[in-house]
């Protein structure tokens, strides 16, 4: 069964009477343990995508299940709960909190997924030295090169052991020795972890890792095709 299950989806947005179209019927399933890559120019609708699987909004029309439950239909409390338990989050920016060291913001990602479980300090090892940022612990993120904080941000996502990854151009701001670091992690993640990843990536090279590569223009999925696949996608679309 999959794990996210998109159908007929559908987000518009209204300024005033202006409506404008994100998405326009999209409808794709994901499973359990599978890496998949959504590519596509800027204004595509990638970004409304991750955040509507993400459970970060609702959609206008047709519905998202993640894990089989409809976030949409939950209450705030409940839906940020299940967010939490299910689905880490990997965003462009870090978005790290500059004041907590690199260790305390790993850590804050459990606090906050309330997962009723003991931190596990033997996992946060593991995932750090995976990473090569079990050095850097104790540091703040000021402290911390681009590639560092990045790496940061894949193991805070990582720490609670979600069931989906979503990871909003993870590489956008790392050279190359750093973008092959995280985009390993991520394919370790999917295939030793079991864990579902789903990557928004304007990076055709990076997108090729994946399982599958969804290619979305106007809102719409044009194409689906096998990672290794990804390098007939045509250039001109960005």
């Amino acid at each position: 069964m999959p794990i996210i299950n998109a159908s007929h989806l559908g987000k518009t947005y209204r300024s005033g009477k202006i409506e404008t179209a994100a998405l326009r019927d999209v409808s794709f399933s994901i499973d359990r343990g599978e890496f998949v890559a959504i590519v596509g120019p800027s204004g595509s609708g990638k970004s409304t995508l991750f955040y509507l699987l993400g459970g970060l909004t609702n959609a206008t029309s047709g519905s998202v299940l993640i894990d089989n439950v409809d976030f949409a239909q939950l209450s705030d409390a409940d839906r940020t709960r299940e967010r939490g338990k299910k689905i880490g989050f990997v965003f462009q920016r870090f978005n790290l909190l500059p004041t907590l060291s690199a260790q305390g913001n790993i850590e804050l990602a459990h606090e906050i997924a309330a997962t009723g479980k003991p931190f596990d300090s033997a996992y946060l090892a593991e995932l750090t030295e995976l990473l090569k940022i079990d050095g850097r612990l104790h540091h703040r993120p000021s402290e911390l090169s681009g590639g560092e904080q990045q790496r940061v941000a894949i193991a805070r996502a990582l720490i609670t052991r979600p069931a989906i990854i979503l990871a909003d151009e993870p590489t956008g701001n790392l050279d190359t020795e750093n973008s092959d670091a995280v985009l390993a992690m991520l394919r370790h993640a999917s295939r030793e972890l079991n864990q579902t990843v789903l990557m928004i990536t304007h990076n055709l090279e990076a997108a090729q890792i994946a399982d599958r590569v969804i290619t979305m223009r106007d809102g719409r999925v044009q194409r689906i095709v096998a990672g290794k696949a990804a390098d007939h996608i045509e250039h001109t679309v960005y």
